[in-house]
């Protein structure tokens, strides 16, 4: 789970880089939703994944390259949380497999928003 909350917080960080880096008022507003939802998705994932296994996070702090192509980024996040989530919380824990899956749906929303609404 450390990694899986490293990732949201990394998304948070190069989001709220693009958000401010942006010229097209639509990207700028998409990001700006994205950058405030996901870390609340983070802290909530957290929160509840603590509360289920009694242990404190140990989060890592992950890099990331600001100059990528935020839509690409967000993608690979999605890919990632994919490849990872059975392993960050157990398939049969739902509770947390539903925070997750909302958390998903903020990238992908955003992802549209970006590709779509310019």
């Amino acid at each position: 789970m450390d990694n899986l909350i490293a990732h949201l917080f990394l998304a948070r960080e190069l989001a709220h880089r693009a958000h401010l880096a942006s010229r097209s008022y639509s990207e700028h507003m998409a990001l700006g939703a994205f950058y405030d939802a996901i870390i609340d998705h983070a802290d909530t994932i957290a929160e509840a994944w603590q509360g289920r296994t009694l242990e404190l996070l140990k989060i890592p702090m992950l890099s990331g390259d600001p100059e990528a192509d935020i839509i690409e980024t967000l993608k690979q996040h999605v890919e990632w949380i994919g490849s990872a989530r059975y392993i960050a919380a157990p398939r049969e824990d739902t509770a947390i497999q539903n925070l997750i899956d909302s958390a998903v749906e903020t990238y992908l929303s955003t992802i549209y928003k970006l590709t779509f609404l310019k």
